[in-house]
């Protein structure tokens, strides 16, 4: 059997696949250092780092290929899904023993929320009911799981649909739990750095009965530009061990009723 030849457009695709694995492995590289490290003109990798760009995988800002989120622009959905995933595991797991089969659930696009995924065979029959198309593709085939998808504007950096379109068909829809995670919290409140993104998350929030949020201890140094909600106004916040207990009974003090996620005492 004869091999494919490798071919000038595969090899592009694959120093692209091979730049955008080191850059989301260390969050940040520059330009130079990236043209040093693949043995390729420093055009070369201007044009490559403009293609996952332009395909929201990387960011290119003065010399620099980046990963990281600021208060202004979220990480790509490939980026986040790798970060913190022991938490996130134990966030869902945790998350889980407050979902009751026949249960209609609102779930984000959240990488920690997909953590859910392999968990939420355990409490069918359930309706999901989310905007996310990792969770539309990975629940699809869970025996006991309908699917309700929400459409709207799909945006490839959170592989996920959103928008006014996307709100105003939430807005018809009611659901017994709504969870959900946040970019940031800022001020004991939830941030992210989508205005449409904010107005997805609300319409959800107001639309279900009962509202768990999950925040590793990383989103407590991260901020984003619009406002989502206080910590108060849900029925559960669910933290990780890593988080400080100054935070812990700071929200505490709000009323809130906080659960640390693996600690049998909490």
């Amino acid at each position: 059997m004869t091999s494919q030849p490798i071919t000038r457009r595969s090899r592009q695709e694959a120093r692209r696949q091979a730049i955008a694995d080191a850059v989301m492995s260390e969050g940040a590289i520059r330009l130079e250092d990236l043209a040093s490290r693949f043995n390729v003109s420093l055009m070369t990798i201007h044009r490559d780092v403009d293609d996952l760009h332009a395909r929201d995988i990387l960011r290119k800002d003065r010399g620099l290929a980046s990963a990281l989120a600021t208060s202004v622009v979220e990480s790509s959905v490939t980026y986040r899904a790798g970060r913190q995933s022991a938490e996130k595991t134990m966030l869902a797991r945790a998350a889980m023993s407050h979902v009751e089969p026949g249960e209609a659930l609102f779930l984000d696009d959240s990488t920690t929320v997909r953590h859910l995924v392999p968990l939420l065979g355990q409490a069918t029959p359930l309706t999901v009911i989310t905007y996310s198309m990792p969770l539309l593709s990975e629940l699809r085939d869970v025996a006991g799981v309908s699917l309700v998808a929400l459409g709207g504007i799909y945006h490839r950096w959170c592989d996920a649909f959103m928008g006014p379109i996307t709100a105003a068909q939430i807005r018809h829809i009611k659901a017994d739990l709504f969870i959900m995670s946040s970019s940031g919290i800022v001020d004991d409140a939830c941030y992210h750095q989508h205005q449409e993104m904010v107005e997805v998350k609300r319409a959800m929030f107001d639309n279900a009965a009962r509202r768990i949020l999950l925040v590793d201890h990383t989103k407590f140094a991260k901020r984003a530009l619009y406002e989502l909600m206080h910590v108060q106004e849900f029925d559960l916040v669910i933290v990780d061990a890593g988080t400080s207990e100054e935070h812990i009974a700071r929200l505490r003090g709000y009323g809130t009723n906080v659960l640390v996620a693996g600690d049998s005492k909490a």
